[in-house]
């Protein structure tokens, strides 16, 4: 999967809860608007949002891409070895899937902000080499 700085061009709605979520995009008629979130009004519309998952033994994060008829996991990774356990702790150490808290949150900040490095030119050949094999 790709980093997490191939996204940075995208809106995040760091203020969507699953919980929101499954409101929103598939209980359509069961949010007013008066809300926090205007309900969904077609296919098109879509929201951009973090979860952090914790049925594994490792937690992580995940980039959803919800519309009214999927949701597409754009980008996942584990959350470093503290952080994880920090945030399993704050969760009281159930399973689910939930709303990164502000220490995840930060986190996630900085590896949007986070440049890719690039690749060398030995690094290139080598890639060119093994998908000619």
């Amino acid at each position: 999967m790709s980093t997490l700085n191939n996204f940075k061009h995208l809106d995040i709605d760091w203020d969507m809860t699953p919980e929101d979520a499954v409101v929103l995009y598939l209980e359509w008629g069961n949010n007013c608007w008066h809300a926090k979130h205007m309900p969904i009004r077609s296919k098109e519309d879509y929201t951009n949002y973090f979860v952090v998952y914790t049925w594994d033994k490792v937690p992580r994060a995940i980039l959803v891409r919800r519309n009214s008829e999927e949701a597409k996991e754009l980008w996942e990774k584990n959350l470093p070895t503290e952080l994880g356990k920090n945030f399993l702790a704050s969760v009281g150490n159930l399973k689910g899937v939930y709303t990164p808290n502000e220490p995840v949150r930060e986190w996630l900040e900085k590896e949007l902000l986070e440049k890719t490095p690039e690749k060398g030119l030995k690094e290139l050949q080598e890639e060119n080499i093994s998908c000619a094999l």
